[in-house]
């Protein structure tokens, strides 16, 4: 599942999501299990109403590593 980060077109973090969800570029949604509820449950909520499918991360750094970045990450999307 999060092998498709790895080499897929993405962007990484709360703003870059909710503009590729309100321009219709995100075509699946990860979330961190382990992130604040209150940051992620908006994504899973939006994406679900979109229709586009949400997936969780064990961990925030699980995430960030699936996303080639040194940091964690709370969300990420593929476009």
């Amino acid at each position: 599942m999060l092998t498709e980060l790895e080499h897929a077109a993405k962007v990484v973090g709360a703003k870059q999501v909710r503009r590729a969800l309100s321009d219709g570029r995100a075509k699946g949604v990860y979330l961190a299990s382990d992130a604040d509820p209150s940051l992620t449950q908006p994504f899973a909520e939006q994406a679900q109403a979109l229709g586009i499918p949400v997936f969780w991360a064990e961990t925030m750094a699980a995430l960030g590593r699936a996303c080639r970045i040194a940091v964690g990450a709370a969300v990420a999307a593929v476009l």
